[in-house]
């Protein structure tokens, strides 16, 4: 049979691209009234840390798309492993007991990877379906394990673990519990260990045993024979690039030893070195008995994930469990697993991790710090190329601008404009670049920030009356 030509994707103009959004495409987390008046940037292509939209200009990236091109843009290793596999053999389910061959070794991979005693992997799709298999498994532990009435997973204000029903209950995002029914039982948070807001005038060392206490409130508050689960990201990402304190996870851990209760690490925005290490859980020395994984496992070249899953939970699972009654058509799809075996090859062969550890990353965080004077920044914080830069109103004290937000998003708006993708999570300037970005890459970043903060200085009249 003779092939027949590509269809390619039609030549646009930038308005009719922009109509066409409008008229057809509803976007994730937008605002879509404020967009259609605004019109979106259509991105066209991609290299490296550069993106160029459909009018030709050059963008730097210090996002890594949302938090997961760690190998850059434009790795043709990437589509050569996936045009591979998808010749011998693009998709197979694993069902009706079934596997595919890269399916196998991506598991083997990831339980080599990951901290000692994570053996097993079960594939989602995405960060949220990991974080969703998750709850599952824990429940379906307790139960076979005899003590059904551990149902409750305890995770943080301002944790980050899915949109999803269950995934967005788990996370303490509480604009999102607010859109779609309302509370969800048996999800319960404590406060975040944000030493910046919620223990300023204790050392960090005394600070993070005293957001580790929270959770022992909380367990005793619920019941210990309730609690199933802590969940948390060993920093929290999309909450405003929190840092745990010293100490804080040591004695998390020993809270949840104590208590019989099941330690679940969410790397999907730290894994795959962004940290410094290949996990946040190395980072911290965190022993989890689930981590869930997505974003950096295919540098978001295609979309996949997993969940790790220690030898108490496995065997638990795999000789009472009988069915596990759970999984999509798309677990282990073999060519996203084809991709993120490569994707993981060039992070080890490049020797990206180690690059973050010892050099990008302590560059990035130096550079950032040279902005601590600036009469906006309250504090610059961050581990690996994770960033965080917290604007505040008055330096003297936290204060926070009324209402959260607006000065974060004009400051964000003004590096966009200048080219630059740097987020805001309420008035935190946050960014995480692709582990390639290079010492000079860094530096346009951070002087496109220092522009902008200078600019949203001058604007604040306008913007806080």
């Amino acid at each position: 049979m003779t092939a027949a030509p590509p269809t390619p994707v039609p030549d646009r103009t930038a308005p009719e691209w922009r109509a066409l959004d409008a008229a057809h495409h509803l976007h994730p987390f937008t605002d879509h009234k404020a967009l259609t008046e605004q019109g979106c940037r259509i991105i066209t292509r991609a290299e490296g840390v550069w993106l160029w939209d459909s009018e030709g200009t050059r963008i730097l990236d210090g996002m890594a798309g949302l938090w997961c091109v760690n190998v850059g843009y434009g790795r043709r290793e990437l589509a050569d492993a996936a045009a591979r596999q998808m010749a011998e053999l693009p998709y197979y389910t694993q069902f009706f007991r079934t596997a595919t061959p890269p399916t196998i070794e991506l598991a083997r991979r990831l339980a080599d990877l990951t901290p000692r005693g994570l053996s097993h992997a079960f594939f989602t799709n995405s960060g949220s379906e990991a974080n969703e298999t998750a709850i599952r498994m824990v429940r379906h532990y307790w139960a076979l394990e005899g003590q059904p009435a551990r149902t409750v997973i305890i995770g943080r204000d301002n944790g980050y673990h899915g949109s999803t029903v269950a995934a967005a209950a788990m996370s303490g995002m509480k604009a999102m519990h607010r859109q779609g029914g309302g509370p969800v039982p048996d999800f319960e948070h404590i406060r975040d260990p944000h030493r910046f807001r919620n223990g300023p005038d204790q050392s960090p060392e005394a600070f993070g045993r005293t957001a580790a206490g929270w959770l022992e409130e909380a367990i005793q508050a619920i019941g210990p024979g309730r609690v199933a689960a802590f969940i948390g990201e060993p920093i929290q990402g999309v909450g405003g690039l929190i840092v745990p304190p010293p100490g804080y996870w040591a004695e998390i851990q020993r809270i949840c030893a104590n208590h019989g209760i099941l330690l679940i690490a969410d790397e999907v925005t730290c894994g795959f070195g962004r940290t410094g290490h290949w996990f946040g859980s190395q980072t911290f020395d965190i022993r989890p008995d689930i981590m869930t994984l997505a974003k950096g496992l295919s540098s978001g070249y295609m979309p996949i994930a997993a969940v790790m899953v220690g030898q108490r939970v496995a065997r638990t699972l795999i000789e009472l469990g009988g069915e596990f009654a759970h999984g999509f058509t798309s677990s282990g799809h073999p060519t996203a697993c084809a991709v993120a075996l490569e994707n993981i090859s060039i992070l080890d062969r490049e020797g990206l991790v180690e690059r973050v550890r010892e050099d990008v990353g302590p560059y990035l965080m130096e550079r950032l710090e040279g902005l601590s004077g600036h009469p906006l920044v309250g504090e610059v914080r961050g581990r690996g190329l994770m960033a965080g830069v917290e604007l505040v109103r008055d330096k003297a004290g936290p204060g926070v601008f009324r209402p959260v937000g607006r000065v974060g998003t004009h400051c964000r708006d003004l590096c966009f404009k200048a080219n630059a993708i740097i987020r805001a999570v309420g008035d935190t300037m946050v960014m995480a670049p692709p582990l390639i970005i290079t010492r000079a890459e860094i530096d346009t970043l951070v002087d496109t920030l220092s522009r902008a903060l200078d600019q949203t200085k001058r604007d604040l009249p306008r913007l806080m009356p």
